[in-house]
């Protein structure tokens, strides 16, 4: 598509220009979020350099960079071309990473990378309002997959973004052939589709739990699913898709990755390292203040993770015509 062609060419000429003004590559051990400061993949990487350092899992402190730029892109690009085999360089990584990368806005793809691991996630979840007709996930599925056009669905990301994508995968398994007919309309944030929903302007809202947990504890609204594997532990009693026959879940994961050069030794040393991080108290207590469920998949499994989910959301891009 002309659209992808610009970006693609825009895209690698910003990647050139940062590359070639980049520092060199740290010494220490670092972690680099590919956004400004603020936000998840900063959260990920100053508070796992800071855990790590308490730890005594490396030696000194780690250097956080902030390396802003195509959604992460101009970092990846970076790492597989300039620091591949540095196996004291991590990175920030999230689902919507791994969505651009299987829309084609990544300059390679996610086998340029070893993955290190999940640590945490936000879980999405599917909700109603409280006086909506919709009482139970088993019904909405029916009315998506039999007049999908007569209801309308919001979320904070674009038509192709992860809460439309995470609920046109629980539409598929429905049995909704033409994903298209499923309507969607983008809001800046999960706590705006919602007060739009109570307003009677959108039918369901597919976003992150942490997003609109104050409107769940007032009763304002019905989640009808939790897209995780287990129910989340603040609201227990929220039945998950998979406890209602949808084998879906739609994390908003936090994790790391390396360099597709960095040797199986040093990879599996981060990955040990990573799970006594996960297993301490200290990262159990800062995910749970930053709103996160910790969740746990390192090394292979987490290789097999991401690149399952690649595959679902290059899948569901091509469907509804996001990629071609």
């Amino acid at each position: 598509m002309k659209f992808g062609k610009i970006v693609t060419a825009n895209l690698a000429i910003a990647t050139a220009a940062f590359i070639s003004v980049s520092a060199a590559p740290a010494s220490a051990t670092e972690c680099i979020a590919p956004s400004a400061p603020g936000g998840g993949w900063d959260f990920t990487c100053r508070t796992i350099g800071r855990i790590l350092t308490e730890l005594d899992l490396v030696d000194g402190n780690v250097q956080v960079t902030n390396m802003p730029g195509g959604v992460g892109a101009v970092t990846y690009a970076m790492v597989a071309s300039e620091r591949p085999a540095d196996a004291d360089l991590i990175v920030a990584t999230s689902t919507v990473g791994i969505t651009q990368i299987a829309q084609g806005r990544y300059p390679a793809s996610v086998d340029a990378m070893r993955w290190l691991g999940m640590l945490g996630t936000d879980v999405g979840v599917i909700a109603v309002d409280d006086e909506s007709p919709i009482e139970s996930l088993e019904q909405l599925n029916e009315i998506m997959a039999s007049d999908a056009k007569s209801i309308v669905t919001a979320g904070s990301s674009a038509a192709g973004g992860w809460d439309h994508l995470r609920l046109l995968m629980v539409a598929r398994e429905a049995g909704l052939e033409n994903l298209g007919d499923l309507r969607w309309v983008q809001f800046d944030g999960g706590t705006d589709a919602v007060t739009q929903m109570m307003g009677g302007q959108i039918d369901v809202v597919s976003t992150d739990i942490g997003e609109i947990a104050g409107f769940i504890e007032s009763g304002d609204i019905r989640v009808l699913a939790a897209l995780s594997d287990d129910p989340i532990p603040a609201f227990p009693d929220i039945p998950t898709a998979k406890s209602q026959g949808i084998d879906v879940t739609g994390y908003n994961w936090r994790g790391l990755y390396t360099g597709g050069d960095v040797s199986d030794e040093d990879y599996t040393a981060w990955v040990d390292n990573l799970k006594t991080l996960y297993d301490s108290e200290n990262w159990q207590t800062a995910a749970v203040e930053f709103g996160l469920v910790p969740i746990w998949r390192g090394g292979e499994e987490f290789e097999t993770y991401v690149r399952e989910q690649r595959d679902i959301m290059e899948e569901l891009s091509r469907d509804i015509g996001v990629i071609e």
